[in-house]
């Protein structure tokens, strides 16, 4: 590569045993959310994916990674993130499973990736442009506030974007969990699974993360909670640890245990 990284500008950070993560200083950092919402979205050998507002494309990078998809296109509004994917792309060696494009997901369409996808992953921004606030930087205003897209924009994209019975997978705030799914259901995605995660077991629930299938029928499952840390301690839970261990968190829904 030309350029790794800018010192003064970003920093590079180790993920796991396979990746390493160039992020700016000033902007968007990796965080649980993007390592749970990349552990909950299944998997389909041979399919194909899309990552709708990748930010620095850490959701894309886990999935190619662990092999849930063999092509991911990733879609970033931003230039300077758009780039900084195509970085992060090419310094893990995944050119040949990841494909980083600048795009407003209220434009993407299915010439854009090839064809339908089997999967499209979200992160989207979890505050309305008006709501609190702003933050300090434009590039995090435009990550955490709808200033590019609110939720009804990125689930239409995702109905444009999927085949029939294709899957999505989005992380939200649990206090706008109604306008998602009423967004979902709109784009004909049905919501089919629902996860609470809670910092401790004493807390309220902190994000909600939700599966929905494009053209399903009218069911859902809610599995049981997802608690981070044990209460008192930034010890994680067997069922954190077993996320990390296992890229999954099907063990949420299995009867019996825990």
């Amino acid at each position: 590569m030309d350029r790794i990284f800018d010192e003064e500008t970003e920093r590079l950070d180790e993920i796991n045993e396979k990746l390493k993560l160039i992020s700016r200083r000033s902007g968007l950092t990796f965080g649980t959310d993007a390592y749970i919402l990349s552990a909950f979205a299944g998997g389909k050998k041979g399919g194909r994916a899309v990552d709708l507002g990748c930010g620095t494309g850490v959701i894309s990078l886990l999935l190619a990674s662990r092999e849930k998809y063999d092509k991911i296109y990733s879609f970033e509004i931003q230039p300077e993130y758009a780039e900084l994917t195509e970085r992060n792309v090419r310094l893990n060696g995944l050119e040949s499973k990841i494909e980083a494009l600048r795009a407003d997901v209220r434009d993407v369409t299915v010439n854009d990736t090839s064809g339908e996808a089997d999967a499209v992953i979200m992160n989207p921004p979890y505050m309305k442009a008006d709501s609190g606030r702003g933050n300090g930087t434009d590039d995090m205003n435009a990550a955490r506030r709808e200033v590019n897209g609110t939720i009804y924009d990125f689930c239409a994209a995702a109905g444009r974007l999927l085949k029939s019975g294709g899957a999505m997978y989005a992380v939200y705030r649990p206090e706008r969990l109604v306008d998602l799914t009423d967004a979902m259901r709109r784009a004909g995605v049905e919501p089919k699974k629902l996860m609470f995660m809670y910092q401790t077991l004493s807390s309220e629930p902190s994000l909600v993360f939700v599966e929905g299938k494009k053209g399903a029928s009218s069911s859902v499952i809610i599995t049981r909670p997802l608690i981070v840390y044990k209460d008192g301690t930034r010890e994680y839970t067997d069922d954190m640890n077993r996320i990390y261990e296992e890229f999954s968190t099907t063990h949420l829904t299995e009867r019996g245990k825990k």
